[in-house]
């Protein structure tokens, strides 16, 4: 998303992802935040997103065999992201004084990782970058990432567990139930397996995120009680918290993110299956006894192949994700040099208890970012510009107006 400030520069917001656009406007808080500031707000959706071309296996497919789907898919990264916002903001300013021709710039999540590329190949466009949740790990590789993450969503899983410790019994209940029907149709086509079901708790980083899930057993722990099968509305809400069919870009790309010149190859699935609480990545769960010996922990922000087995938009799309998964000669996001001697202000808003942007790898990122000013804080999740807009923009703003002697 870019923003603009009226009489100075255009602000531009850059949302996250990849593979999701912006809200419209009216339906964001964050829009009379930034207006009130005396800015205008350009929300861009990114190429592949919202209004942008979307992608999806039909509109993939145009593109011809599935080695030219997946060169067409290539470009949906965010070097290539950056290049359309310095497109859009030359045409935009073209007629302006040089001296207001660089406008402002919000990443949330993955905008903010398209922020660090921004600065790094086209900071001459920028006036000021903010960030919130997106300091990416421009360091590490794919496996390094997971790592990391997944030792957050263990934590996000024992949190769970403390609050509704009723579900413990609840989860195990209703997995040996998809199991025993060797996974459950859902109404739009695809398939409730127990695995599925299990990444569910990529909602657990997000403000209300544990609700959210407890929700969802919870209704489907009454279904069997009452029914002994779980009603469509049940399968309905489980589907729509699971599928990625409207958002394939996600799914297809997510893992690239984080590749320079190397291969994901599922880098997910691999780091999983190499952690205990994980186990469930190789196979079902096999017995009862060895899943009531502890709670069936939930994974996170993590893309799987047998996700592509799940849903009818994804099983369309399974072979080209996999040249993708396999694919290694990305292109660098990130300039270092450039970065170090970085003159662009930079105001990010850091969550310790990130579950998708590890905190101890974003702050190795800080580290190299020169001019950079962060809001700390443990009380706020991954979602927080969105949940709570204004006191992370009230943050930021206090970055942008403070001085430091």
């Amino acid at each position: 998303m870019a923003f603009a400030r009226l009489l100075e520069s255009k602000h531009h917001l850059v949302p996250g992802g990849p593979g999701f656009g912006c809200p419209p406007p009216q339906n964001f808080s964050l829009t009379d935040t930034i207006l009130d500031r005396g800015y205008q707000m350009l929300y861009l959706d990114q190429r592949g997103t919202g209004l942008s071309s979307p992608i999806s296996a039909a509109t993939l497919a145009l593109q011809g065999d599935l080695h030219r789907q997946a060169d067409y898919l290539k470009l949906f990264r965010a070097d290539s992201i950056v290049r359309d916002c310095e497109a859009v903001r030359k045409t935009l300013t073209a007629e302006y004084p040089t001296e207001l021709r660089k406008w402002s710039i919000l990443g949330q999540s993955f905008g903010g990782f398209c922020v660090l590329t921004y600065l790094s190949f086209f900071p001459q466009g920028l006036r000021e970058a903010f960030m919130s949740g997106g300091m990416a790990p421009i360091s590490a590789s794919p496996e390094q990432v997971y790592r990391a993450t997944f030792q957050k969503v263990i934590e996000r899983n024992k949190s769970y567990y403390a609050k509704y410790p009723e579900d413990i019994e609840a989860v195990q209940s209703l997995c040996f139930h998809i199991k025993s029907r060797g996974g459950i149709p859902l109404p739009s086509g695809g398939d409730l397996t127990v695995r599925g079901l299990l990444t569910l708790g990529r909602n657990f980083g997000a403000h209300g995120g544990l609700d959210s899930v407890h929700n969802l057993i919870l209704r489907s722990s009454l279904d069997l009680k009452q029914f002994k099968f779980l009603s469509k509305p049940t399968l309905s809400a489980l589907e729509s918290a699971l599928t990625f069919d409207d958002n394939v870009l996600y799914a297809i790309m997510h893992e690239s993110v984080y590749c320079q010149g190397i291969a994901s190859n599922w880098a997910a699935e691999r780091v999983g299956r190499s952690i205990k609480e994980f186990q469930w990545l190789v196979g079902s769960p096999q017995s009862a006894s060895v899943v009531r010996e502890a709670p069936l922990f939930f994974s996170g922000e993590m893309i799987y192949p047998f996700l592509f087995d799940a849903f009818p938009e994804l099983r369309k799309l399974a072979a080209v994700a996999d040249i993708i998964a396999g694919y290694s000669s990305w292109p660098e996001l990130y300039d270092d040099w450039q970065l170090l001697r970085n003159e662009v202000p930079v105001y990010a808003a850091t969550f310790i208890d990130d579950m998708y942007v590890d905190y101890g790898l974003a702050q190795e990122t800080v580290k190299i970012v020169k001019n950079c000013k962060q809001f700390i804080t443990n009380t706020m999740y991954h979602d927080a510009i969105r949940s709570r807009t204004d006191e992370v923009m009230k943050e930021l703003f206090a970055l942008r107006d403070d001085s430091i002697d």
